[in-house]
């Protein structure tokens, strides 16, 4: 199912009408129309306002607004509230705000204070959701229904009674018999051992460190109890009212939730739709904005997504709410377009007068229409509307990166080798390195089949590696890809237990090595890897005694505790090679490496792009091609051209080089050929 409503990009952002008198709303529709809003979503913390006692409904207010956006040609995503249930709810059902592992409950003030294994939640939750499908599931404003808001956040796992008891039907379902339990979690160790399920609790506070895989099998609970709250809320709309598609908002990015497996998630809406929230301090956050863009479009499976938050200009819920600076704000939102989105919405339309985010930027802003922010944002509604063309069409990469939800939650547990070693910044650093050489990058699930059709595929970090996955990456190198494997990869399997044999379990065949033993560095040490003609490379946190089976070494560690050995390997293997990098290089070690798997691979380097400079190409069906040129330097930039087109944002002739000012975008239409 598509967003098939829109004939237009998405251009907009959450409405909160209910925040402020009602003769405002027609000046804000007016501003709409202004500013070429398509689209805005409504209701999605207003459960107390529509049902301000159990049974008892008031849709007045909502049935006057969404017939106000109606008339002035603005769509709606409709929210399910039930992010925020009422006072009166949790004055009823103390028991459904959730309990966090030392005991401690969560109480009403905020938003996600929920139990996702609580009956009456399911019942209340129910109970909105038919009767808002009901009243409005053939309104002829709706586009899409949005459930509930950015599950996960800020808390997801509940260690209360019921949720206990949710737990345990849980682990019966998942492993049958608690035989099966004991085995999978290891429980001889310290005498850990269940006779029951009945005697299993969630990893709630203990005296040391828990057992992992029970936290890791709680971790995977916790998602599947959020996901089928979705999934109840989902069905019920698509009864209610068919052919409309339904969401929920996801916050996909590796800086943002870390406790929801994207990749499942990703499955069970219609459209996925992504929040996503500039790191302001972070150097080069354009960077991290384009990694979350191409792990989204992933999670949709290459199909068009759409950006339904992301902010004009500060977030105020950072340690400093930095603001954007002049053509921040649409470079931002087209180099989302750029990577799949077919919009850019934002939090919110009006700035709040009051509440937790009343210093959040907004779309109008407290300065009002007589802004600069006001001025962006309706020439980026001119500019989105120019866009309109590449509606439906597709990014295409150029390389794969592994990625796993789940291999994340395994490694972050305590009593690690290293705590220095993290998951996330090996992801980012990777990605970093990729992004330096103008790579367009999907990610993959592990066991993701496919592969082939990608010439490079990197495993930034993969501890927990299933047979089948390690099975995959034999089969894509054997077949003539070219993979990059990172460190301490390959380690546990889906229980956390270790492979039997040497490291790195089922990756040994195809990377022709076995990893001896890790050799952690003391804090602020660093080693140094010698190889081809160059200067040496430098790694820090990490090391690893490599004993090469058919590989080859490339780099070698001339010093540090495993001096002498192989650092970074080339294993020929079908007709295709596999690499391993057993440090932790920084950004000039994995630009070395990638020089050369990217030269194995036949990814010719782009030395006529500067850095900073991303060109991105969407496909339309019938191969019509939209490139994305964003410049994200201080000077203008000149981008060659394959062949002539027109820039869709200012209609001009493109040939031969396209001029990309400093700090903005240009969007050229490539028509087929003709044949």
């Amino acid at each position: 199912m598509r967003m098939d409503r829109l004939d237009r990009l998405a251009f907009g952002g959450d409405y909160n009408p209910e925040q402020w008198p009602e003769e405002i709303w027609p000046e804000d529709v007016a501003l709409m129309r202004e500013a070429g809003v398509t689209l805005v979503s409504v209701g999605i913390f207003s459960w107390a306002r529509l049902e301000p006692s159990e049974g008892r409904f008031d849709f007045g207010w909502l049935d006057r607004v969404i017939d106000l956006l109606h008339e002035g040609g603005v769509r709606v995503a409709l929210g399910t509230p039930t992010v925020v249930p009422p006072a009166w709810f949790y004055r009823a059902h103390p028991e459904a705000l959730p309990v966090e592992r030392d005991g401690r409950r969560y109480e009403f003030g905020s938003r996600g204070a929920i139990c996702h294994s609580s009956p009456a939640y399911h019942e209340a939750a129910a109970r909105i959701t038919r009767a808002l499908g009901e009243r409005y599931g053939d309104h002829p404003a709706l586009a899409l229904w949005h459930v509930h808001n950015e599950y996960g956040v800020p808390v997801l796992a509940c260690y209360c009674p019921p949720s206990a008891e949710h737990f345990r039907r849980w682990l019966a379902d998942r492993h049958g018999t608690v035989d099966a339990l004991n085995s999978a979690w290891g429980t001889e160790f310290w005498g850990q051992r269940y006779g029951d399920f009945a005697e299993v609790e969630p990893p709630r506070l203990t005296p040391t460190v828990g057992n992992p895989a029970q936290r890791l099998d709680h971790a995977r609970f916790a998602n599947d109890a959020a996901l089928a709250n979705f999934r109840r809320e989902r069905d019920l709309l698509h009864e209610l009212s068919p052919g409309v598609p339904v969401t929920t908002n996801f916050m996909v990015s590796p800086t943002q939730c870390d406790s929801i497996d994207y990749w499942a998630w990703g499955r069970e809406v219609d459209v996925v739709t992504n929040d996503h929230y500039l790191v302001a301090e972070e150097d080069r956050n354009h960077v991290n904005l384009a990694m979350a863009a191409d792990l989204t479009r992933s999670v949709a499976g290459g199909r068009p997504w759409l950006l339904l938050e992301h902010s004009t200009s500060a977030v105020n819920w950072q340690p400093r709410g930095i603001a954007k600076r002049p053509g921040e704000m649409a470079r931002n939102s087209l180099a989302h377009v750029a990577r799949g989105s077919d919009g850019a919405m934002f939090f919110q339309w009006r700035a709040s007068r009051a509440g937790a985010e009343k210093f959040h930027s907004a779309m109008v802003p407290h300065a009002g229409t007589d802004s600069r922010i006001w001025r962006e944002v309706v020439q980026l509604g001119a500019d989105l509307g120019a866009l309109t063309p590449i509606l439906g069409s597709r990014t295409t990469a150029d390389a794969a990166v592994v990625w796993d939800w789940q291999s994340w939650w395994a490694q972050s547990l305590e009593w690690r080798p290293s705590d220095d070693l993290d998951t996330r910044e090996r992801a980012e650093s990777w990605y970093r390195a990729l992004y330096d050489r103008h790579l367009t990058v999907d990610f993959v699930e592990p066991e993701a089949p496919g592969l082939a059709d990608h010439p490079l595929v990197v495993v930034p970090s993969l501890y927990l590696t299933t047979a089948a996955a390690g099975e995959g990456l034999t089969r894509y190198v054997r077949g003539g890809g070219t993979l990059v494997v990172s460190c301490f990869s390959g380690i546990v399997d889906a229980h956390d237990a270790v492979h039997p044999g040497p490291h790195p379990g089922p990756l040994r065949d195809v990377l022709g090595l076995t990893v001896e033993e890790f050799q952690p560095l003391r804090a602020g040490e660093t080693v140094t890897l010698t190889g081809p003609d160059g200067p040496a490379l430098t790694a820090d946190v990490w090391a690893e005694t490599v004993v090469t089976r058919g590989a080859d070494a490339v780099w070698r560690y001339a010093d540090g505790p495993a001096v002498g050995g192989p650092a970074v390997t080339r294993h020929a293997l079908g007709d295709g090679a596999a690499w391993y990098v057993s440090a932790r290089l920084g950004h000039d070690g994995l630009a070395a490496v990638l020089a050369a798997a990217t030269a194995d691979a036949g990814l010719a380097p782009r030395d006529d792009l500067p850095r900073d400079v991303e060109v991105v190409a969407r496909t339309g069906a019938e191969g019509d091609t939209y490139l994305f040129a964003i410049n994200h330097t201080a000077a203008e930039a000149k981008v060659p051209l394959a062949a002539a087109g027109t820039e869709l944002l200012t209609g001009d002739r493109a040939t031969g080089h396209l001029a990309v000012p400093a700090g903005a975008v240009r969007v050229v239409h490539l028509a087929p050929p003709t044949r």
